[in-house]
């Protein structure tokens, strides 16, 4: 025991019997104990002095049953009551936690509609088929929700508060759309189809029948259904009567129409509209002849010029006149350059391009010869000026690719498109054709 040294603890506010009794007292015999610290003292026996544990705790024999250690009562009973409130707690925040996920889907709208359908129709099929919510459920929805509200008590009354908590006019528009039952459209077929009934026809219905009416009916909304019970032949006058089993089965539309003869069909012919449309083939066959016959004209085609780089040549394209304003795509051998008049054409209208008072209306002529080469010969008044060089009437020169050719105050400058050149070349030297 003179080995054994007080301990003290370090703390600066120190409790009394806590630390440095609680542990003098623990370094005495087991059997000498206070009965409020029982628990601590053999707890700190065990850690702080290991070789006393075997006279505190002795391990029993394998033949020996250890005795059952006593349990207070009081703190038995406060232990089961702890139990059943953390019980309690837990079950009731789960249940709240439901009803909380429950009304997030289902607004109290939708538990309405849901009650007043049940009630109209007893049918929940009929209830998921005619009743709008706010979302798309299923009947096994339908069907949970409703069971929710009759047997499960969380749900019920939060949806039931939710429900007491809509504005008036809301109840009003879901009392509105409610479903008509079968004894309320037994009562509108009453009503005959042929007949043209008012207001007040409906109100006197309403007024005999209330006790079968919706509570929320009103006159107006007994004609609207009227009204579209007849329009979808709902009405008792309107359904057809079974035929009889020694009738004629009813045909199908196929069968009708394979019975109809096309001579029937047949209108009585009218010759004013056979005039009118012979004379119109007659135009559309002097137009297109006329076209046929432009056809060898168009040997040019004139295109805008944007002032971007114009792209590549096509397959068709021979040369180009490459213009301020315009370019001329060369599409045949030989063309005619000038400026077009009353009774004169030619392949390339310098007007186009601008003034063409100076230059003669047939200027030159653009040929491509066999060899690939192309020359310009000069025919009007004016001569005509290659890279500069000026191009009597009745002379001619080759022209050469980027080549600028001037016709009066008009400035072109003349594009060869190389690889049709070079095939029409390779042909010439191969079948040895002359220029």
């Amino acid at each position: 025991m003179d080995n054994a040294r007080r301990r003290s603890s370090n703390r600066s506010i120190k409790r009394k019997k806590f630390d440095d009794e609680l542990v003098e007292y623990s370094l005495g015999l087991p059997g000498v104990s206070n009965v409020k610290s029982g628990r601590a003292r053999s707890q700190s026996v065990t850690t702080i002095h290991p070789e006393y544990t075997s006279q505190v705790n002795p391990v029993p024999p394998a033949n020996i049953v250890a005795p059952t250690p006593s349990v207070d009562p009081k703190r038995k009973s406060l232990s089961k009551s702890s139990s059943s409130v953390a019980r309690r707690n837990k079950k009731g925040r789960h249940q709240s936690q439901i009803a909380t996920k429950d009304l997030g889907r289902w607004k109290p709208t939708d538990d309405l509609a849901l009650i007043i359908g049940v009630q109209q129709t007893n049918d929940l099929r009929l209830v998921h088929l005619g009743t709008k919510f706010s979302c798309k459920f299923t009947v096994q929805e339908l069907q949970q929700r409703w069971y929710a509200l009759l047997y499960d008590q969380a749900v019920s009354r939060v949806a039931v508060a939710a429900m007491r908590n809509l504005h008036p006019d809301m109840v009003a528009t879901v009392q509105d759309r409610a479903l008509w039952n079968v004894q309320e459209e037994q009562i509108l077929g009453t009503i005959k189809s042929q007949s043209n009934p008012s207001l007040n026809t409906f109100g006197e219905l309403l007024s005999q029948h209330s006790d079968v009416f919706y509570p929320n009916r009103t006159a107006i909304a007994l004609q609207r259904h009227w009204h579209t019970m007849r329009l979808y032949h709902l009405l008792p006058d309107q359904l057809v009567a079974p035929l009889p089993l020694h009738s004629k089965p009813v045909i199908s539309f196929s069968d009708a129409e394979d019975m109809i003869q096309d001579v029937e069909l047949n209108e009585p012919p009218d010759e004013a509209l056979d005039r009118e449309l012979r004379l119109q083939q007659r135009r559309s066959t002097h137009e297109i002849r006329q076209l046929e016959n432009e056809i060898g004209r168009w040997n040019v085609l004139v295109d805008g010029v944007t002032g971007v780089c114009p792209g590549e040549l096509d397959s068709n394209t021979l040369a180009v006149l490459r213009g301020r304003l315009v370019r001329y795509l060369m599409r045949s051998r030989e063309i005619t350059i000038g400026r077009c008049a009353k009774n004169h054409i030619v392949d390339v209208d310098l007007s186009l391009e601008g003034p063409a008072e100076k230059i003669s209306r047939r200027q030159g002529t653009l040929k491509l010869r066999n060899t690939g080469e192309f020359y310009i010969s000069s025919e009007g008044k004016r001569p005509i000026f290659v890279d500069g060089r000026p191009v009597m009437a009745g002379n001619k020169v080759r022209l050469y690719d980027n080549s600028v050719v001037e016709f009066a105050s008009l400035r072109f400058i003349f594009s060869i498109n190389q690889e049709i050149i070079k095939v029409i070349h390779n042909e010439a030297v191969r079948f040895n054709l002359p220029s």
